[in-house]
């Protein structure tokens, strides 16, 4: 089983590095990112993604909680939401001020800030959305069995401390025999759902892969959607870089409902139509595909900040 694989010492080290290089060395990686998106053929779908992330239209204004770049410093910051919005915002001028929130942002702040993520819905413009967070959500893996040859069971494990949701469905399906689900933050409260944490090579055994909201998205939707499993998940509340809001249930993930109640008519569904899966399973690959092209990531990343700072007051 081949799998990408979280390289935290190499993410800190690129970092550290980047953050110590003089701005010399790097000042022209903005006009060379802005000249490569003129040579780019998908324009129209950058821009699209651009004011998708940065939904601003008019002229607004920061109050003096803002900062400038010049003192936005990471030891102020839990390092990797610091390293991921530093990687770009260095290609600016360290006058421009900004806003952000960072975290698991589940509302939309007062004033226009770059966050990881936000609710979804119309009225959520001051949450210009960032790709923060990448070593932890950004996984995706290689995975080398076809959907008929996994487990018929569905597969879950996760932290259930402040997630309500998460504890409502171990109640309800931890010893059930199509589910091998449990908590494992390491608290342990006596509960008969406990169990020991699995790794992703071994959850892709299974045919269904249970996606669960946390404090906003879950961190296994990304990597789920990438494998030959299926996804199962109730509606989605809350997005981030990877658009989830665009998502379509029982088009890239299958949709329960949720009070989870149709999960187990759903699971002997695609049991029994492994075509219907494949569908499903093709059509999530596909969505992931436009995320692996770094050099569009990089030039939708600048964008999203220069149309902030082209729409900001002084």
């Amino acid at each position: 089983m081949l799998w990408l694989k979280r390289n935290k010492t190499g993410y800190y080290l690129k970092n550290y590095i980047r953050y110590y290089t003089p701005k010399y060395f790097y000042k022209k990686r903005l006009n060379q990112l802005l000249s490569a998106f003129k040579q780019r053929t998908d324009q129209e779908y950058i821009w699209k993604r651009v004011n998708y992330y940065n939904k601003i239209v008019d002229a607004f204004l920061l109050d003096k909680s803002a900062e400038n770049i010049a003192k936005f410093y990471h030891t102020k910051h839990k390092s990797t939401y610091f390293f991921d919005t530093w990687e770009h915002l260095r290609l600016f001028d360290i006058a421009q001020r900004f806003a952000y929130a960072f975290g698991d942002v589940t509302y939309v702040p007062k004033q226009a800030s770059f966050v990881k993520s936000r609710p979804i819905g119309d009225d959520n413009a001051h949450s210009v959305v960032l790709k923060l967070d990448k070593i932890r959500h950004y996984l995706f893996v290689n995975d080398q069995k076809s959907f008929t040859e996994k487990k018929n069971m569905l597969v879950w494990r996760g932290d259930t401390r402040s997630k309500p949701n998460r504890i409502a469905f171990l109640k309800k399906y931890w010893n059930h025999p199509l589910c091998d689900v449990g908590q494992t933050h390491k608290k342990k409260e006596g509960v008969p759902w406990e169990k020991d944490r699995m790794g992703i090579e071994a959850q892709l055994e299974y045919k269904f892969i249970l996606s669960l909201e946390g404090m906003d998205v879950a961190t296994n939707l990304k990597w789920g959607m990438s494998s030959n499993s299926l996804v199962f998940s109730p509606k989605l509340k809350y997005e981030t870089w990877f658009m989830e809001g665009q998502l379509i249930g029982n088009k890239h993930f299958v949709q329960i409902k949720d009070d989870y109640s149709d999960l187990e008519e759903k699971m002997h569904y695609y049991q029994k139509h492994p075509e219907k899966a494949q569908e499903i399973i093709d059509a999530a690959h596909d969505y992931i595909k436009p995320f692996l092209d770094k050099e569009r990531e990089d030039i939708i990343s600048v964008l999203v900040m220069q149309k902030y700072f082209d729409l900001l007051k002084y």
